[in-house]
């Protein structure tokens, strides 16, 4: 039925062109930012689940830093344990040099002399040995009870890193002196003691460092897979969209040149009432 009063054709081209429009400008804004959902209509139940594998995401990235944290602090033990080993290996060479018949007891207080600045620097180096201000070797810092460094997505999932103290003190080697052969054969002893301990120390030090390696490992494995598993979910496939919005385009073209062409259709009615 032809009438004026009322331009259907035109506002059934106005409800497809604004239909159209507005998957265009959908589409555009996806080619424009790369993400596939812009609200939570458009995927509700993939909005969620990429939300969480983000927060998951998010949350391994920090837990790859505190691992590599965990090995700095566990390589600059190791290195002051190291220091340490060194100059226990000098005392032990001290110790049989004063145990020699052929120097006098005068001469072994010129190497004791050298013997108790050797236990001196133990001290230093334990007192000088510290991450981020915290001392490391001394046996009162933090490290002394355990330290954790959360490696995982669960806060239980840590790994302790507990460090025991090798100053002079705790290695009984601060009271010896090789002044004497009596006092020598003691010191001998208690160094060979003292390197023992060391020794088992950087056995710890590690086997944590080993850990905190393949736990490092697993944790950058799982943060590709995720963002993998992330990027599924919430990434625009731009081939696929650039095409939705050519035909978003192309469809808004036509119902342009429709609603011109229904808009103009009343005036060509009325010609026929002259």
């Amino acid at each position: 039925m032809s009438v004026i009063s009322t331009n259907t054709a035109a506002n059934t081209a106005l409800r497809y062109l604004n239909k159209n429009s507005d998957e265009q400008s959908s589409s555009l804004a996806k080619l424009s930012s790369g993400s596939r959902i812009q609200v939570a209509s458009d995927d509700a139940s993939g909005l969620a689940v990429g939300t969480a594998l983000a927060a998951d995401v998010a949350v391994l990235e920090q837990a790859s830093i505190n691992a590599q944290h965990g090995e700095s602090v566990l390589q600059t033990a190791d290195g002051g344990l190291s220091r340490i080993s060194d100059v226990l290996q000098r005392m032990k060479s001290l110790t049989a040099q004063s145990l020699s018949g052929a120097i006098s007891d005068t001469e072994r207080g010129y190497v004791d002399a050298e013997y108790q600045q050797l236990i001196a620097e133990i001290d230093a180096i334990t007192a000088q040995t510290t991450f981020n201000g915290e001392k490391l070797l001394d046996g009162v810092g933090a490290y002394t009870a355990g330290v954790d460094f959360m490696v995982g997505t669960d806060a239980t999932d840590k790994i302790t890193v507990t460090l025991a103290g090798v100053g002079s003190t705790a290695l009984a080697v601060d009271l010896t002196d090789v002044t004497t052969q009596v006092n020598a054969t003691a010191a001998m002893t208690a160094v060979d003691t003292a390197i023992g301990t060391v020794s088992a120390e950087r056995a710890n030090v590690g086997a944590t460092l080993s850990r905190f390696g393949y736990r490092g490992d697993v944790v950058d494995t799982s943060l590709e897979n995720l963002k993998a598993a992330e990027s599924t979910l919430m990434d625009a496939d731009i081939a696929a969209e650039q095409i939705n919005f050519t035909n978003a385009q192309t469809l808004t073209d036509a119902a342009i040149s429709a609603l011109a062409k229904a808009n103009a259709m009343p005036q060509k009615l009325l010609q026929l009432l002259n």
